[in-house]
C-alpha cells in the first residue's frame, strides 16, 4: 500500500521548494508592477480561465480586502460585454501558465486600443501573452508536483504566493492599516476583533467609579454594584488615580480594613487605554498585565471599561 502521507510531505516540500526559486527570481520588474498598483487612479482588474481564473479570484479579493481596489473579469464574459467593467485609468493583470489561452485575446487586444498598462503571469514570456504585455511576472520552470505533470499544482501556488507578494508589498506602499482593514471585515470573528473598544465597553451608570477619599466598605459596594470586579477611584477632579479589584480584597481581607481608606490599598496609576483602540490590543494589554479589564480615558477623562467576560461573551476570545 502506498505511502499517502509521505506522498503528502514530498508534493508540500516539493512546492515549497518552488517558492524559494520563486522568490530568488523576483526582481525589478516585480518593483515596477508595485508602483504601478500604488499610482493606479482605478482598479487593478484581474483575469484567467480555468485553475488560473480561481487564483485570479482569490488575488483580486485579497487586494481589495487590503485597500486595493480590485475586480475579477471572467474572459469569456468579457467578450460578451464586460469589457465595459475596464477603465482607461485601471491596471489588466492577466494570469495563463502557457500564456496561449486564446479566451484572453480580447482582453488584451482592449488593454492595447485603450493604452492600459497590462501586465501578465505565466511560465512563458515568448508566448503570445507574455510578448502582448508591458510587464511579464515570470513563473520559473518548476515541474508540476501531479504524478501526471499536468494538474495545475506547483504553477497555481507560486502564482497564489506572487499574487499575495503584490498584495502585501502594496499593503506596505499604503501604509494600510489594522483600522482600515476593519471596515472591509465587518463580519464573523475577525470582525469582532476588528472591533474598537468603544464598540463594546460599558458606559455611564455601568461604571465603577468612587472618590478616592472613602472607605473600603463604600468602595466594595460600588465594586458589587457594577459587577465588573473592580472599582476606579477619582481625585477632586474626578481623574482616575487609581483601582481595586477584587483581588486586592482578597489579599487585604480583613475584620480591620473595611473602615480604612480605600487609598491605603488601591493600586495607583492603573492600566487605561483610548477608545479608538482596537478590541485585539486591548487585549494583548490585559493578557500582558494579567489583568481582567481596563478603563477606557479619553482627554483624562474616564469614559468606559471592558472586561475580558464581555469580550468572551461576545464571541471575540
Amino acid at each position: 500500500m502506498a505511502d499517502w502521507t509521505d506522498i503528502g510531505k514530498k508534493s508540500i516540500l516539493a512546492e515549497a521548494d518552488a517558492l524559494v526559486v520563486l522568490a530568488e527570481k523576483l526582481d525589478q520588474r516585480f518593483s515596477q508592477v508595485v508602483e504601478l498598483i500604488l499610482n493606479c487612479q482605478g482598479k487593478v482588474v484581474l483575469s484567467g480561465l480555468g485553475k488560473s481564473g480561481q487564483i485570479a479570484r482569490k488575488i483580486a479579493s485579497t487586494f481589495a480586502s487590503t485597500g486595493t481596489p480590485a475586480i475579477y473579469l471572467h474572459p469569456s464574459e468579457a467578450s460578451h460585454g464586460d469589457l465595459g467593467m475596464i477603465e482607461k485609468r485601471d491596471i489588466v493583470i492577466a494570469i495563463s501558465r502557457s500564456g496561449e489561452s486564446p479566451e484572453l485575446a480580447d482582453i488584451l487586444s482592449y488593454s492595447r486600443r485603450f493604452s492600459i498598462p497590462l501586465i501578465a503571469i505565466t511560465a512563458e514570456a515568448a508566448s503570445t501573452l507574455g510578448r502582448a504585455v508591458d510587464i511579464v511576472l515570470l513563473l520559473p520552470a518548476m515541474a508540476e508536483v501531479c504524478p501526471l505533470g499536468l494538474a495545475p499544482t506547483t504553477s497555481t501556488t507560486m502564482t497564489l504566493a506572487l499574487g499575495d507578494a503584490l498584495a502585501v508589498a502594496c499593503i506596505e506602499g499604503k501604509e494600510f492599516k489594522a483600522a482600515a482593514f476593519r471596515e472591509f471585515h465587518p463580519g464573523g470573528k475577525l470582525g469582532k476583533k476588528l472591533l474598537l473598544v468603544k464598540d463594546v465597553m460599558h458606559v455611564r451608570s455601568e461604571l465603577p467609579l468612587i472618590a478616592a477619599n472613602v472607605t473600603v466598605r463604600q468602595a466594595v459596594i460600588e465594586m458589587s454594584r457594577a459587577r465588573l470586579g473592580c472599582v476606579g477611584l477619582l481625585d477632586e477632579q474626578e481623574k482616575l488615580i487609581g483601582i481595586f479589584t477584587d483581588g486586592d480584597l482578597r489579599r487585604n481581607l480583613s475584620a480591620e480594613i473595611v473602615e480604612q481608606p480605600i487609598s491605603l490599598y488601591m493600586s495607583r496609576q492603573p492600566a487605561t487605554i483610548a477608545p479608538d483602540t482596537l478590541v485585539a490590543e486591548a487585549t494583548q494589554i490585559m493578557e500582558a498585565k494579567r489583568i481582567p479589564s481596563i478603563f477606557v480615558v479619553e482627554n483624562d477623562d474616564v469614559v468606559g471599561i471592558i472586561h475580558l467576560h464581555d469580550l468572551l461573551a461576545r464571541g471575540i476570545l
